[in-house]
């Protein structure tokens, strides 16, 4: 059986895109829960939550930590209490002591689909901007970042800076 820090892992995971990862964080939309385009910079300000349903830690090669083992996290994402989507992200250890993680993750919201990716160098930081590198849908241009912050060891504020 491996022995990881799962609280750790799952919480650098949720860090990471949020993947993602999911009440409102104070931005440019600000407390109206309005989405709204900023025009002064064209960038459209979402404000989510994101709450996570699953989590698995998956031991590839040697027994215990090791380059390649993941990190798989499922989240439902939330506007305004109403669940409007979900996320998913892998993340896969590239580096050992000090660890870093190359994780991936998508956001499926009602509009189409928004990508992102980040190295996550641990521990990390209290937020993390994660590069917003594409999607799908309205969001098939889409650039820009998500802003995420852990609420507790299963739920994260995300404040999207989306580009279009």
């Amino acid at each position: 059986m491996i022995k990881i820090n799962v609280r750790r892992l799952t919480a650098a995971a949720g860090l990471a895109v949020g993947l993602l990862a999911v009440g409102s964080l104070a931005s440019v939309a600000a407390f109206a829960g309005d989405d709204a385009p900023d025009t002064r910079h064209d960038t459209e300000i979402l404000q989510l939550v994101a709450k996570q349903t699953q989590a698995e830690t998956i031991d590839h090669g040697k027994k215990g930590l090791s380059l390649g083992d993941e990190r798989t996290v499922f989240e439902d994402v939330y506007r305004d209490g109403k669940k409007i989507g979900d996320h998913s992200v892998v993340c896969t250890y590239v580096h050992l002591a000090p660890d870093a993680l190359q994780c991936v993750g998508t956001f499926s919201l009602p509009d189409g689909q928004i990508n992102a990716q980040a190295l996550l160098h641990l521990p990390a930081g209290p937020s993390i901007d994660i590069p917003i590198n594409g999607g799908s849908g309205a969001y098939g241009t889409a650039h820009g970042y998500v802003h995420t912050v852990p609420a507790g060891e299963t739920e994260r504020h995300l404040t999207f800076h989306v580009t279009r």
